[in-house]
């Protein structure tokens, strides 16, 4: 008998458990605003290195290529040394503008901002801005964006 009130307990443990979880990511869960209905893309940029930035921009622009630019969403997550290649100065600058018009979200991390003591003004006009760049990457993994670190 006490197997059997075990294996009920445990069941009923993992029941709550992955009915919680579902319940987090709700219409009103706590992720439900990174939800996407369509394909979705997060790419992560955390070196300051034009070719990576290059390839990052490139695998954005054939995603929306192949699927249709209104199909799928990008965004395209900035922290650590990356964040110098969103500065309005940048090598990439024109083409980080070329995807922000074309639908790609490119959000910059403000905890790397403020340790590299940079401002929005230092910024491409174009960026976007989240509090902590690994825990929006977070979030958008949670939500099942798919995810490439080129």
């Amino acid at each position: 008998m006490n197997t059997a009130h075990l294996l009920r307990s445990s069941l009923l443990a993992i029941f709550i458990t992955a009915f919680a979880g579902c319940a987090m990511h709700g219409p009103d869960g706590q992720h439900a605003r990174h939800h996407s209905p369509r394909p979705a893309l997060v790419l992560q940029v955390s070196d300051n290195d034009p070719g990576k930035w290059n390839l990052t921009l490139n695998n954005a622009r054939n995603a929306q290529s192949e699927l249709g630019a209104d199909k799928v969403d990008i965004e395209i997550v900035v922290y650590g040394p990356g964040i110098h290649m969103l500065k309005a100065d940048s090598v990439t600058s024109n083409r980080v503008a070329e995807a922000v018009k074309a639908g790609v979200k490119v959000v910059a991390c403000q905890n790397t901002m403020e340790v590299l003591k940079l401002t929005k003004a230092d910024m491409q006009a174009s960026v976007s801005y989240v509090p902590a760049g690994v825990v929006e990457l977070m979030k958008l993994q949670t939500a099942g964006w798919s995810y490439v670190r080129p």
